[in-house]
């Protein structure tokens, strides 16, 4: 049977876990890669056997025939990159965040609609054991309805430099990187609710780099292609129409203790902490207990990707159902933006 052929678009770190996912697989061959930096495109093509490289996506999607793209580049070309690919002819997983707000998230939806190809977004966490397990929890009615959650994705030390904090690049700071996965994550767990409204805080308070020795502390070296311009923290109460409330905390750099991540959710019937531990509270015959499955259902980081990538492949040949399509993507870049917003003007902001 003849291999389906796959391109990945900016070879950052990012993309060797969209890489090792392809190269999981038995029926998908990566024929070519492209980022706009000419050595580092042949370099990443040499290390994983790669036969095509090019500088230019348009020119790429010109050249080769594809099935599948993933796009792994800098946020701001994601946009233009995902068009590139669908408007060639490739059904395409683009890297969370999707886009660098709404109006482009929009704009890449309409094309992949228009153009009869599917459009995944790297929602990774959806993909990890964890959620899996929750979701059959919650299926089965063990939690009720879910009516408030809360989540966190703290680093004491953990900007990761380069492009990531230059807001011409990548949209935002702490929020849009690391929010948006625990943002994505709570509301896929509840349903995928509709947002209605948020209201957010930001800060640009302590900037990256400032001390040695802190646990865990990312080591980020300056790049004086890119400025710092973003936030540090960012806080947020998201309101949905199912009646949840959401609280989500989020920093590159925090006078905090270490790094920590954690997601909870409160229901009618039962509540759960996610991580760092997987844990539901409810009562059985009377009594409160706290049950924790038998097997270990912890996320784990790589196995989530290459579930990502398995998923994405079903999907685009039709042998499973998308399990992040751009319709929530779009949603989610509507919540980001209004966070900012509400930032930015101090107010509530109502997403329509």
């Amino acid at each position: 049977m003849e291999k389906l052929r796959a391109a990945i678009i900016g070879t950052g770190g990012i993309s060797r876990q969209h890489m090792e996912g392809y190269l999981a697989l038995d029926n998908v061959e990566v024929v070519a890669c492209c980022d706009i930096d000419g050595e580092k495109v042949k370099k990443y093509a040499e290390k994983y056997g790669i036969p095509h490289t090019y500088t230019d996506c348009r020119e790429m999607m010109k050249n080769e025939r594809l099935d599948l793209v993933s796009v792994t580049t800098w946020n701001s070309a994601h946009c233009e990159c995902t068009i590139a690919a669908l408007r060639g002819g490739a059904n395409v997983i683009c890297e969370k965040p999707m886009a660098m707000n709404a109006r482009e998230a929009e704009e890449m939806m309409r094309v992949a609609k228009e153009e009869g190809k599917l459009l995944q977004v790297g929602f990774v966490r959806r993909f990890g054991s964890d959620a899996e397990t929750l979701t059959e929890f919650a299926n089965a009615g063990v939690l009720g309805d879910i009516y408030y959650a809360k989540a966190t994705y703290l680093r004491r030390c953990g900007f990761p430099g380069g492009w990531f904090g230059d807001k011409g690049y990548s949209g935002g700071g702490a929020l849009i990187d690391l929010g948006v996965h625990v943002i994505d994550l709570v509301r896929y767990l509840a349903g995928n609710p509709k947002p209605v409204s948020v209201y957010g805080v930001t800060y640009d308070n302590l900037g990256p780099n400032r001390a040695k020795g802190a646990e865990q502390a990312w080591s980020s070296r300056n790049d004086p292609r890119f400025k710092y311009d973003v936030e540090d923290f960012a806080s947020a109460l998201i309101r949905y129409d199912s009646g949840l409330t959401v609280s989500i905390e989020t920093s590159f750099n925090l006078n905090c203790k270490r790094d920590s991540g954690k997601v909870e959710l409160f229901g009618t019937k039962g509540g759960v902490v996610l991580s760092p531990e997987f844990e539901i509270y409810t009562d059985i015959g009377g009594r409160f207990v706290n049950v924790s499955p038998a097997a270990n259902v912890q996320f784990d980081f790589s196995g989530a990707f290459r579930a990502e990538i398995k998923g994405f492949v079903d999907a685009a040949t039709g042998k499973a159902m998308c399990k992040a399509p751009a319709e929530d993507g779009v949603e989610l870049m509507k919540i980001l933006d209004g966070i900012y917003e509400s930032a930015k003007t101090g107010h509530e902001v109502v997403i329509g």
